[in-house]
C-alpha cells in the first residue's frame, strides 16, 4: 500500500503567557533571525511539555522531533495522557496550525472533526451549516446535495434541521458535525475525542461508521480516544505520545499494553492539607483511599477480598442542601465498570458546612484482576446539579488468586469475575 501521511522531524513549540518575547530587543532579534532563515533563538530555552511540574521557561514543546508514516487503509489509534500532544498533532495534520520545525506530507483530501461544532455558525440552521461545513471540508455543492438526506438520516436530528444550531445541545452539534465529516468523499479522516460528547448509541454508530470507512472502503482513519477498548476494536495500529515525544508505533494491541504498563501508575491513597486540597467553594477533597476490607491494608487487594473506598470531604456550603457523593469506576481499557452513588443506596442526605467521611464496599468475587481507576468523584446537589468534580483520583490493582500471576493481560477475560451463576440444562428438549 502507498504512504498517505509522512511525518519528518515534526516539532511544535508554544509560547506560554503573552505572545512575544517580552522585550522589544528580543522581538527584533527574533525577526532578524527569521529574515535570515535562521532558527528562532528563543525556542532553544523551551522545555518538555510536562503539565505536572512547574516549568522555568515560557516556551514548551508540545511535539518534539517525531517521525512516522501512515499507510493507505490504516486505522491509527493515537493514545497518550492529557497534554501528551495528541490534539496538537491532529491540528498540524489538519493544517489548523503550522509546525515550528519539520515537514508534514499528505496525499489525499482530509476530513477532520477536532472540536464540537467546528465550522458551524450558531445563527445558521442545521441545513445551512451542512452546506457551510461541507464547503469548508472541501465538498462541492452538488456533492453535498447528493448526500444531504444520508447525512441528515445518520445525524438523527432531522426534526431540528431547519432550527439555528445555537439552540442545539452539544450532543446534537457533534452528531451533525460527524455526519458531515463521515460522508465526505475523502481519503483521510481525523477524529479527536469529540465523540465522547455523544450518547452511547451514537458513539457505537460512529465507531461502526469509522470501521466501515477504514476496513470496507480502504480509507485512512486517525482516531484519538482515552477509551482503549474502542481504540482496539477500531484500529489496526497504535501510536503513543509521551510529553510530546513518540513513545511507540506498531500493532494496536502492543501499543495498548505498552501504554497501560507504563502510564497507569497505581495510587491507592492520597491526602491533602486544607489550603491545597482540590475542590472549590462548595466542597474540598481532603483524602481518598482504596483498601482491603478484610485486613484494612492497601497492598493486598485481590479477587476474593473485594475492596473498600473511603473519602473525607469538607462540605463548605452554609445552607442545608440535599447532597450525594458519586464516583465512576473504570478499568484499564477506559471501559466504565460502575457508577456508584449514595443516591442509589440510601435515603437523601441533607448536609451543610461539615467534614464527612464516605465509605462504600465492593463485595468479593465480583471484579476480575486488572487495574481500576476512580475516574470521577462528584458532589451532587439535589440529584442533578454537580457542585464539584475530581478526576483520576485513585488507581489500584486487583490481583488474581493464582501465585503464578504474569500480569493483567495474561489471564484476564472480561471485567466480571462472577462464577456462581445459576445453570439449568434440559436434555432431550423438544421445541
Amino acid at each position: 500500500m502507498s504512504t498517505v501521511i509522512k511525518i519528518e522531524n515534526l516539532s511544535k513549540a508554544y509560547q506560554l503567557g503573552n505572545i512575544g518575547t517580552g522585550t522589544i530587543s528580543r522581538d527584533l532579534e527574533r525577526s532578524w533571525a527569521k529574515l535570515r532563515g535562521k532558527e528562532d533563538p528563543f525556542l532553544k530555552i523551551g522545555e518538555v511539555n510536562n503539565r505536572a511540574i512547574k516549568g522555568t521557561s515560557d516556551v514548551v514543546w508540545s511535539l518534539n522531533d517525531i517521525s512516522f508514516n501512515v499507510e493507505q487503509g490504516d486505522a491509527l489509534g493515537i493514545i497518550g495522557r492529557n497534554g501528551a500532544g495528541k490534539s496538537t498533532l491532529l491540528k498540524l495534520l489538519s493544517r489548523v496550525t503550522a509546525p515550528t520545525a519539520g515537514k508534514v506530507k499528505i496525499k489525499g483530501r482530509i476530513a477532520s472533526l477536532l472540536e464540537v461544532g467546528t465550522g458551524f455558525h450558531p445563527e445558521l440552521t442545521g441545513r445551512e451549516n451542512i452546506y457551510l461545513n461541507g464547503a469548508i471540508l472541501g465538498m462541492r455543492k452538488t456533492e453535498i446535495t447528493r448526500r444531504f438526506d444520508e447525512i441528515v438520516d445518520f445525524s438523527g436530528v432531522e426534526r431540528y434541521i431547519d432550527t439555528p444550531v445555537k439552540r442545539y445541545s452539544s450532543g446534537m452539534y457533534v452528531r451533525l458535525a460527524f455526519a458531515v465529516a463521515a460522508h465526505l468523499e475523502c481519503e483521510i479522516m481525523i477524529i479527536d475525542e469529540v465523540l465522547a460528547v455523544g450518547d452511547a448509541e451514537f458513539q457505537k454508530k460512529c465507531l461502526g461508521k469509522m470501521g466501515d470507512i477504514s476496513k470496507g472502503e480502504g480509507r485512512t482513519v486517525l482516531f484519538v480516544s482515552h477509551n482503549m477498548g474502542a481504540v482496539q476494536n477500531l484500529c489496526n495500529k497504535g501510536l503513543i505520545l509521551d510529553r510530546g515525544n513518540l513513545g511507540f508505533i506498531g500493532n494496536i494491541n502492543l501499543a495498548v499494553n505498552n501504554y497501560i504498563t507504563k502510564h497507569l501508575t497505581q495510587s491507592v491513597a492520597k491526602q491533602w492539607e486544607v489550603e491545597n486540597a482540590p475542590g472549590n467553594s462548595y466542597a474540598k477533597l481532603r483524602s481518598a483511599k482504596v483498601y482491603n476490607p478484610i485486613n484494612d491494608t492497601d497492598d493486598n487487594i485481590d479477587i476474593a477480598s473485594g475492596f473498600a473506598v473511603e473519602f473525607i470531604i469538607n462540605i463548605l456550603t452554609e445552607q442545608l442542601n440535599q447532597l450525594d457523593i458519586t464516583y465512576h469506576l473504570v478499568d484499564e481499557l477506559g471501559v466504565l465498570v460502575k457508577v456508584a452513588s449514595t443516591a442509589f443506596s440510601m435515603e437523601p442526605l441533607y448536609l451543610k458546612e461539615s467534614v464527612i467521611k464516605v465509605e462504600s464496599t465492593f463485595p468479593a468475587n465480583i471484579l476480575n484482576q486488572g487495574i481500576y481507576t476512580l475516574s470521577r468523584v462528584l458532589v451532587v446537589k439535589d440529584r442533578g446539579h454537580i457542585l464539584t468534580e475530581w478526576n483520576d483520583v485513585l488507581s489500584f490493582e486487583i490481583h488474581p488468586l493464582q501465585s503464578n500471576y504474569l500480569g493483567w493481560q495474561s489471564e484476564k477475560e472480561g471485567v466480571l469475575k462472577l462464577s456462581d451463576l445459576s445453570w439449568k440444562i434440559t436434555t432431550d428438549y423438544v421445541d
